[in-house]
């Protein structure tokens, strides 16, 4: 068996350092800004090549048909764009929580997208792959792409940014947030006045989303306020899971320790590079 075959894929998650609504498209989908970090809480994926056309998920996600999963999904898509006859058996390891705002489906996707490309040895360039994975989701392009972005449009005009790599705790209050029905919510702001990257480094934001959810889920609430203990607060994406940072990795342990049942906690590092993204060090 190749060695890749064996390989284990990491699929981060990502946090959303702020989360602007600043307008509606005329076709429903809101148009955003935001910023987009990874952190070192990943999902870990195995893929082994078949020579026939099957691709098959041997570990289905509880509640999640096979042929709704992303990652079946971004294998299907890739075999269509490409006329490629392989198929491929899919192991996901979950650590990433479902619904919890943290782009984990769209994190397995792209990881699928960039793990197939190689080991179907098709060769597409990046920007190719993001496009197919857009089809699956807003968040795709960002994972496939592998910087920490600047993010417009419906999220899917990305410009690269260099941020500090601190040190978060996340946290999760148990509750699988719906985003259709915080987008489609009346109360929710959607005419926030659209700001550059320089006023993001240097004033306040926020997540328009967060006093909707707040109010539509009290245990995220809850732990907001708890959070707010130890730093600023952010919601990530619309929820439920919730961050603050940390310069040393220590304080957020210390945090950590405090953290109340039965929510669940990870103290993770941001991270400016997919851990899949070529290193551009000169020899390595």
């Amino acid at each position: 068996m190749p060695p890749e075959s064996r390989r284990i894929w990491p699929a981060p998650a990502k946090i959303n350092l702020f989360l602007h609504i600043v307008g509606r498209r005329a076709d429903g989908y809101h148009l955003l800004q935001t910023v987009f970090q990874f952190v070192d809480l990943c999902d870990e994926l195995r893929f082994r090549p078949r020579d026939d056309d099957q691709i098959r998920m041997l570990k289905p996600l509880p509640g999640v048909p096979p042929q709704q999963d992303l990652c079946v999904r971004a294998a299907q898509a890739l075999r269509a764009h490409t006329g490629c006859r392989l198929g491929v058996d899919i192991e996901l390891s979950k650590r990433i929580p479902i619904g919890g705002g943290l782009g984990g489906g769209s994190s397995d996707a792209a990881t699928t997208l960039l793990a197939l490309n190689r080991l179907w040895q098709l060769d597409l360039p990046r920007d190719e792959l993001a496009a197919i994975g857009l089809a699956l989701g807003a968040d795709v392009p960002v994972f496939v792409g592998g910087r920490a972005a600047w993010a417009e449009g419906v999220g899917e005009r990305l410009t690269p940014i260099e941020l500090d790599e601190p040190w978060y705790l996340i946290v999760d209050p148990g509750v699988a947030v719906a985003t259709t029905g915080v987008f489609g919510h009346p109360k929710l702001t959607r005419d926030t006045l659209p700001i550059t990257i320089s006023q993001f480094r240097s004033g306040p934001t926020g997540n328009d989303c967060l006093a909707v959810v707040s109010a539509l889920y009290p245990q995220i609430d809850a732990a907001y306020r708890w959070l707010a203990r130890f730093g600023q607060a952010h919601l990530s994406g619309t929820g439920g899971c919730l961050f603050v940072r940390f310069d040393a990795r220590q304080a957020a342990d210390a945090a950590r320790a405090q953290l109340p049942a039965p929510w669940r906690g990870w103290v993770a590092r941001g991270l400016n590079r997919h851990p899949l993204l070529p290193d551009p060090t000169p020899g390595r």
